[in-house]
């Protein structure tokens, strides 16, 4: 592959940019996180409980974005912490979730942490260019 061709997939790469973006983001919100011994992903999966009470784990994935089987793991670890507690999978998958006392605790806790994040995130990129862009990035996240 030639310096041209290489600077091309460099300078345009949509996943290479995209992936580079969610690499920083993650980073900074784990590391504002990890005293509270939780990571994005996991407090993303709290928040999203809460606020959806999701009737199964496919549902839950598609909502978030993520692969069924990385959510299950993820699932299952939060359960052995004691932040979620999981009904027995049904019919088509459905299973009960709720965030256990524990895991509303967590939750509290780790929610003006995130806000802190949030905020610094947004005064990096500015306030109007993340207004603008948010919708745009679940637009790519859930487009088919």
């Amino acid at each position: 592959m030639d310096k041209e061709t290489l600077q091309e997939v460099y300078g345009n790469c949509a996943c290479y940019r995209a992936r580079a973006a969610a690499r920083r983001v993650t980073r900074d919100y784990d590391e504002a996180l990890k005293p509270l011994g939780l990571k994005i992903t996991q407090f993303t999966v709290l928040a999203s409980i809460k606020g959806l009470k999701p009737s199964s784990t496919s549902k839950l994935a598609k909502g978030l974005a993520m692969e069924r089987t990385s959510l299950v793991r993820t699932l299952e670890l939060m359960q052995n912490k004691g932040w979620v507690r999981l009904g027995p999978e049904g019919y088509r998958r459905e299973q009960q979730m709720e965030l256990t006392a524990e895991g509303e605790a967590l939750l509290e806790q780790a929610l003006p942490v995130w806000r802190d994040v949030q905020a610094r995130f947004e005064s990096r990129v500015g306030e109007a260019r993340w207004q603008e862009n948010k919708d745009w990035l679940l637009d790519v996240a859930f487009s088919d």
